[in-house]
């Protein structure tokens, strides 16, 4: 299967290939209704809101750094302030998320951005043999094992939920 057969956007194809990750261009799956939130792509993949893995974009100390986190938790930015030794830690908005990663607020992958970051995963999402995370685009996902998403996010594993 070529990046043009996948379901998945062009941006998110070309940045797994060079990644060497080509093979999950066939596991993405696009809906006709949007998968933006954790709800949404839960109730259109017919599985649990935890096994969502959100890819969330904080300002700490003005640094983008991007945290995973399972569908149905919440992510307490004090313990991430902690973890990162950072004054202060918000939520970036939707143009610098944009910009940083190159993919809009609800279409945001784990892996594949226009810049490299920190990345926080939380270890709720291993409580899954498989999450689905979205694939560039708010109508797009797949599907990974939990430890090789960690692993291709290039994400430390931190305790950060509520």
């Amino acid at each position: 299967m070529t990046s043009s057969d996948s379901a998945a956007p062009p941006r998110f194809a070309e940045a797994v290939t060079a990644m060497g990750l080509a093979e999950l261009l066939p596991r993405v799956r696009r809906f006709p209704d949007s998968t933006r939130t954790a709800q949404e792509a839960a109730d259109a993949i017919g599985c649990e809101l935890s096994q969502i893995c959100k890819s969330l974009i904080f300002a700490a100390d003005g640094v983008p750094v991007l945290v995973l986190m399972d569908g149905s938790s919440r992510v307490d930015v004090e313990l991430v302030r902690r973890e990162l030794g950072a004054a202060k830690v918000t939520r970036a908005k939707a143009d610098v998320v944009r910009d940083f990663t190159g993919y809009a607020i609800g279409g945001v992958p784990p892996f594949g951005h226009r810049t490299k970051t920190r990345v926080l995963a939380d270890r709720s999402l291993l409580a899954h043999d498989v999450v689905w995370a979205a694939a560039g685009t708010p109508y797009a996902v797949f599907p990974m094992e939990p430890k090789e998403l960690v692993t291709h996010a290039g994400a430390a594993l931190v305790d950060v939920r509520e």
